[in-house]
């Protein structure tokens, strides 16, 4: 009977440090990655945006340097997540517009709301973002949700 229960104990005491541990972890979504157009959901215009990330992560941030092509006309825009929970300073969204954005991890996902100026003045838009990473670590999908719209998701492949 002793020799049982130190048996349950020790695993009980293996299972939480295990889940501890792989709490305390979130995905790292670093590295340099291709959108893959053929695989998104919702894309409308995207469909015909060629796009690379450059995302370096570390506990406090994650900042994705972005270099789209559209038109034949490419852009470069940097994009900054604070990853403590804190309101990051205005990013600016793929067509230009500042908003403030709030990074916050649930559980393996991260959940970014950003709150920009809305159209008519004293409104807001709100848009919220899950990034997710493949058990593998070799694709990594945003999606984008907005009141009253379907959805939106990007896949990005590792290079």
């Amino acid at each position: 009977m002793i020799r049982k229960s130190a048996s349950l104990l020790s695993l009980a005491t293996l299972l939480f440090v295990t889940g501890t541990s792989l709490a305390a972890s979130p995905p790292d979504f670093s590295g340099n990655w291709t959108l893959n157009t053929d695989k998104g959901l919702n894309l409308g215009m995207v469909k015909a945006v060629s796009e690379t990330v450059a995302a370096k992560q570390t506990p406090e941030k994650l900042t994705l340097d972005f270099s789209t092509t559209f038109m034949m006309k490419t852009s470069h825009r940097q994009v900054n997540y604070d990853l403590t929970g804190k309101t990051s300073i205005p990013n600016e969204g793929p067509m230009g517009d500042k908003a403030e954005t709030l990074a916050k991890w649930d559980g393996n996902r991260l959940v970014v709301t950003w709150t920009a100026e809305g159209a008519v003045a004293g409104t807001k838009t709100v848009k919220t973002e899950i990034r997710t990473l493949s058990a593998d670590g070799r694709t990594m999908t945003v999606r984008t949700e907005r009141a009253g719209k379907d959805p939106m998701e990007l896949v990005y492949e590792k290079k």
